[in-house]
């Protein structure tokens, strides 16, 4: 089973582009916390593992529509690997959440600085999901 579930912040804007038969995909990166403590010093420290996301048809339409640099979301998808040679000809591997599930965890009515949101003549209560 390949499943993973994460909790987490946008750590920029959604990017929304489309496929030539005009399917909607939509990447951004995440950023998870986790706070351990040092073993020998006791002190507590938050780790951050940064993940990119990718969401696909409406569920990419519908993070570019509401998400924004900052969000706190829940994702839950698989993870992928694509193959692809960098600019000095070396073959890397990225590693990409493909999410099928997404909720908005910011408090309802909670607006971006970037103006991001639920939009001007919508409120929190009528979001259609």
């Amino acid at each position: 089973m390949n499943k993973i579930m994460l909790i987490g912040n946008l750590g920029r804007d959604p990017e929304i582009n489309y496929t030539p038969s005009g399917t909607a995909i939509t990447k951004f990166t995440m950023a998870v916390n986790r706070r351990t403590r040092d073993r020998e010093s006791g002190e507590k420290r938050d780790e951050t593992t940064w993940f990119n996301i990718v969401a696909w048809s409406q569920l990419a339409e519908t993070c570019n529509n509401y998400l924004h640099k900052g969000s706190k979301v829940y994702v839950e998808g698989r993870m992928t690997s694509r193959k692809f040679t960098d600019k000095d000809g070396n073959e890397r591997t990225a590693w990409e959440v493909t999410i099928n599930e997404m909720e908005m965890l910011d408090p309802k009515g909670q607006s971006s600085a970037s103006g991001g949101g639920y939009g001007d003549d919508m409120t929190a209560d009528e979001v259609p999901f």
